[in-house]
Order: structure tokens, then sequence, then C-alpha cells
């Protein structure tokens, strides 16, 4: 049998979102929660598929070292980049895409969570976004990339390069 588990984040972070038509163009933040749902084959000796205080661990710690307190920007949004680049200090991590709540979860989803869980023989199978208490945006792995024992169904450009800038 299968057992999923789920670990929440809390963190802080700026956004903007390059080419809306209302006011999330402008840089904002919010409070936000990401729920990490991970699934494994078999629990360990002690009852658990992984320790909550490791999944915190690398999760929260991945999260903090790149996007807590810092400003998230569309690889494509040169005018943003250039105006957070003028900030000292400054820390904000470049997307491929918009930081909107649906692609902070398929980030998260495909890029993070197969790097940090990579060895623990655990496999994220959903990322919720929260961001607000009313709304949020869920990541879901295909059934095809799920493992056998899942219980859940359900651009880079050459210019400027996507992740962590200090």
């Amino acid at each position: 049998m299968g057992m999923t588990i789920m670990r929440r984040v809390k963190f802080n972070a700026g956004h903007r979102l390059f080419r809306h038509e209302g006011k999330c163009q402008f840089f904002h933040g919010h409070n936000y929660v990401a729920d990490f749902y991970v699934t494994g084959p078999e629990t360990d000796a002690v009852g658990r598929i992984i320790d909550f205080a490791q999944l915190k661990a690398l999760l929260k710690g991945w999260i903090d070292e790149n996007w807590d307190h810092g400003f998230l920007l569309n690889v494509e949004d040169e005018n943003g980049l250039n105006a957070i680049r003028m900030v000292e200090p400054t820390k904000y991590f470049v997307l491929p895409y918009n930081p909107t709540a649906e692609n902070m979860a398929r980030y998260l989803l495909d890029e993070v969570c197969p790097n940090v869980l990579n060895e623990l023989g655990v496999q994220a199978v959903k990322v919720v976004i929260w961001e607000t208490e009313e709304s949020c945006a869920e990541a879901t792995l295909d059934q095809d990339d799920k493992r056998e024992h899942s219980l859940f169904d359900s651009f880079q450009t050459d210019s400027f390069p996507t992740g962590l800038h200090w």
C-alpha cells in the first residue's frame, strides 16, 4: 500500500506579473503557503514515509534560500529585472515564466522537488500554492509521471539565466 503525507511551508515573497492587465503588473507581495504532498511505496521501521522534520529541512530550506523575502520575476521581464537589480542589497529569483501561483506550484513540483527529494525514495505528487486565504493553485503529476504506489490520480532564454540572484 502506498501512503501520502503533506508538509506545509509558509514564506513571504514579492513578485509582479509581466504583461498582466491589472494591478498585479505592479511590484507587490504575498504571505504564501505551499503544501507539498509526498508519497512513498512503504513506511520505515518507525512507520513513516519520511520524517516530517527532514521534509521541512529540505523543502523549507530551499524556499528560504531562494524565494523567502525575495522577488520572483519572469525571465522576459527586462524592466522588472533592471529595476530589482538597482536595489542593494537585493534578492530575486528568475523563473522561466510568469510567477503566478500556478507557475510557482509547477516549478516547485517539476524542478525543485525532484532535486531535493532525489535520493530519499519518496516523490512529491502535488504542490498547492496559496497566494491568499481564498486563492490557490495546484500542480499535480500526470499519471504517467507517478510511481506505482502513488495515491493521487489526479524557455529558458540565453540572455538571462533563471534562478536565484543576490
